[in-house]
C-alpha cells in the first residue's frame, strides 16, 4: 500500500535512472514539498515508497519531474527552448487503503501516465 512512482525513458528503452523528482502536498494553488529525491538504477524513489501505508493521507498531491535536466545528462541535444522542461503531475488520493502507483513514460517530446496499482 501507499505511494510510489517509477519513471520510464521511451527514448532510450530504459528506466530515468538519475532524474529528479519531487514531491509535495497540495492544497488549492498552494504547494508544500513534502521531499526530493533522485531515481535509481531502476527508475524508482532508492527509499522505496513515496509514503508507506501508515502515512499515506486523503488528498491532493503533486509529483515534479526534472525531464529535461535528465535528458540534458544523457546528452540528448534539446532545442532552446526546450518542449518539455519540468512535468508536473497533480493527482488525489481518495481511499488509503489501497495502493497509489503513479507511474511517468517520457521522452523529450512526450509523456504519459496512469494510475498503476
Amino acid at each position: 500500500m501507499g505511494l510510489s512512482t517509477h519513471v520510464l525513458d521511451t527514448m532510450h528503452g530504459t528506466p530515468a535512472a538519475g532524474m529528479s523528482v519531487a514531491l509535495y502536498t497540495t492544497q488549492g494553488e498552494v504547494a508544500t514539498l513534502v521531499k526530493s529525491f533522485v531515481l535509481n538504477a531502476d527508475g524508482r524513489n532508492p527509499d522505496g515508497p513515496l509514503y508507506d501505508n501508515a502515512s499515506l493521507r486523503v488528498g491532493t498531491y503533486r509529483l515534479v519531474f526534472d525531464v529535461a535536466g535528465y535528458f540534458k545528462a544523457r546528452g540528448v541535444t534539446l532545442p532552446e527552448p526546450n518542449f518539455l522542461n519540468r512535468v508536473a503531475l497533480d493527482f488525489g488520493v481518495a481511499h488509503v487503503d489501497q495502493h497509489y502507483h503513479v507511474p511517468l513514460l517520457v521522452s523529450p517530446w512526450s509523456y504519459s501516465t496512469y494510475r498503476g496499482s
